[in-house]
């Protein structure tokens, strides 16, 4: 059985993944296809296994890090008011972070992004055209640059 985000990651290999951000140690930065909440966010496990605590313990704590680091970048490139996170694996087994970057009104009741109906979430007009992919990956990354920047200067 295929696994997606293995797919996935190979083509981020292949340098043929047009939603690749940036490679951390433990895993990949990529936008979701689909972009109903502007910036909306994965982080995917270079390991393929299916439950965080799967991990070895050291990569498990650095996957965690990178992922709240990621999440710190996404709010402040989008200016989310509060971000969402989460860890499902029902649909991809493959250890994978969905971040999702919120705003007041951003949807008609204040419950979790996945009680709208998938037709408007996967909707594609919420595709970003190439450009906007651009700009969108563009931002994260400065972000995410800014604050492992920042983490090794307060280390040293």
């Amino acid at each position: 059985m295929n696994c997606l985000i293995c797919d996935r990651i190979k083509l981020i290999e292949e340098n043929n993944n047009p939603y690749f951000v940036t490679e951390l140690e433990t895993g990949y930065v990529v936008l979701g296809d689909h972009q109903r909440f502007k910036g909306y966010t994965l982080f995917l496990c270079k390991k393929h296994v299916t439950e965080l605590h799967h991990l070895e313990h050291q990569n498990k704590m650095k996957f965690l890090e990178e992922m709240s680091l990621i999440a710190q970048a996404v709010q402040q490139a989008f200016n989310a008011e509060k971000m969402n996170y989460e860890l499902l694996g029902n649909g991809d087994t493959h250890l994978h972070w969905h971040l999702f970057p919120r705003n007041s009104g951003d949807t008609p009741t204040k419950g979790p992004v996945w009680w709208l109906p998938k037709e408007e979430l996967w909707n594609d007009k919420y595709r970003p055209s190439k450009e906007e992919l651009d700009v969108l990956k563009e931002k994260l990354k400065v972000e995410i640059e800014k604050l492992k920047n920042n983490t090794i200067q307060s280390i040293i």
